[in-house]
C-alpha cells in the first residue's frame, strides 16, 4: 500500500504535469509512465516509513490525510530530474519538517498504534541479596 496514489497526484497537479514528469522515453508516448511513478512513490514511502517507525507500528492500518499529503509532496520532488520550481521545493521542505515533527512526537497521527519506542525503559538485574538468601546474616 502506498501513501499516495496516481489519482491523488492527478488531482493535485493535473495529468499533463504527471505526463511531463514521467514520460521519459526516447519517443514520448503522451501517457503517465507508471513504472517511473511507482519508483517515486516507493521512494517517498521509504522516507516516510523511516520517520514513522520511530513512533508508530508499521504498516499503518489506513493512510491519514496528513501522510498522504506528505507523500504527494515528496513524490513530486522525486519525479523532477531538473531543479523544481519554488512551490515544489517549498512543499517538499514542509513535508520533511512535518516528518521530523512526527518523529519527535510534536505531531501525532490519530488512530495509529504507537510503537512504544519513544519512552524510557528501566531494566534492572536480579537482586543478588534477598531476605531468603541472607538467612543467618540478618
Amino acid at each position: 500500500m502506498t501513501y499516495a496514489t496516481l489519482d491523488l497526484l492527478t488531482n493535485r497537479v493535473g495529468e499533463a504535469m504527471l505526463i511531463a514528469l514521467t514520460d521519459r522515453g526516447e519517443v514520448p508516448l503522451g501517457v503517465v509512465d507508471t513504472d517511473v511513478l511507482g519508483r517515486a512513490l516507493a521512494d517517498a514511502d521509504a522516507i516516510i516509513d523511516g520517520y514513522l517507525a520511530a513512533r508508530y507500528v508499521l504498516p499503518l492500518v489506513s493512510t491519514p490525510a496528513l501522510i498522504a499529503d506528505v507523500a504527494q509532496a515528496i513524490t513530486l520532488w522525486k519525479l523532477h530530474v531538473t531543479t523544481p520550481d519554488d512551490k515544489v521545493k517549498a512543499d517538499y521542505d514542509a513535508a520533511m519538517r512535518t516528518l521530523r515533527d512526527i518523529a519527535q512526537g510534536i505531531i501525532r497521527i490519530p488512530d495509529a498504534t504507537p510503537s512504544g519506542a519513544g519512552g524510557v525503559q528501566f531494566i534492572d538485574r536480579e537482586r543478588p541479596f534477598t531476605p531468603e538468601n541472607m538467612t543467618g546474616f540478618i
